[in-house]
């Protein structure tokens, strides 16, 4: 069951998108309702929810300048609005999908398809933080279960490389498995012990102990997978220091 928060400075507008969720009340719940952003922004700094219906244009706080002031996203983001004009704008955002008001049965059902399609390869920041954690222990040689919705095990000392995609990552492994994880790369750079993990561009975090080969002319590794990344020039210095 999908947990499911509506914010939109009309009570109208919450009620009728409110009463067409009804008819996929099998599928999503809605655990709460926001006229007020304010009000939304508190309630989740501390629940979790698998996606977010977002009016745009309310008085005291936009959509976007909504969006911009979240802590974490580790959920879907649904735009929802009476004007067309937001499109490129809602998924430069990371908006997975977007609803014109008045909203239609059929497009909804397609949005909640691609919300759980969302989850289903996004990897819940809690869970994700316990292997790494687990990783800084030493605690590498039993299997670790990240995600309920995909049954996904992984050995945390199996991981290669990371790459950063904005808020998102994606964790590459030796069997070359991506996981999307729902942080940015600073964050887990720094659940990973410094001494085997190590940012050698801006977008990557390589796990040293994986390197096969420097091309120096070319200015990349190469990592044992086979996978080239490159090295930024304010990090050569530093990555030859750590051989």
């Amino acid at each position: 069951m999908l947990k499911a928060v509506i914010i939109d400075d009309e009570p109208k507008a919450i009620q009728g998108l409110s009463w067409e969720l009804s008819n996929f009340e099998n599928e999503i719940s809605i655990v709460a309702t926001f006229n007020e952003p304010e009000e939304a922004l508190k309630y989740l700094a501390v629940n979790e929810i698998d996606c977010l219906f977002l009016d745009i244009e309310m008085p005291t706080m936009d959509g976007f300048q909504f969006l911009s002031k979240l802590t974490t996203k580790n959920f879907a983001v649904v735009i929802t609005t009476a004007y067309n004009e937001y499109a490129i704008k809602a998924l430069k955002n990371e908006a997975i999908d977007y609803l014109l008001k008045p909203i239609d049965t059929d497009d909804l059902e397609e949005t909640i398809a691609k919300v759980k399609k969302h989850n289903l390869r996004s990897i819940n920041s809690n869970d994700i933080e316990k292997v790494l954690l687990n990783f800084n222990d030493k605690q590498t040689t039993k299997k670790l279960r990240l995600a309920q919705t995909v049954n996904l095990f992984l050995e945390p000392s199996e991981i290669t490389f990371i790459a950063s995609d904005g808020n998102y990552s994606t964790i590459f492994t030796d069997d070359n498995k991506k996981i999307v994880v729902t942080k940015k790369i600073k964050e887990i750079h720094s659940l990973l012990p410094q001494n085997v993990f190590f940012r050698i561009h801006n977008s990557y975090v390589i796990n040293l102990n994986k390197v096969k080969e420097y091309l120096k002319t070319d200015g990349y590794v190469v990592l044992e997978n086979n996978h080239k990344i490159p090295v930024s020039r304010s990090k050569k210095t530093e990555f030859l220091e750590k051989f």
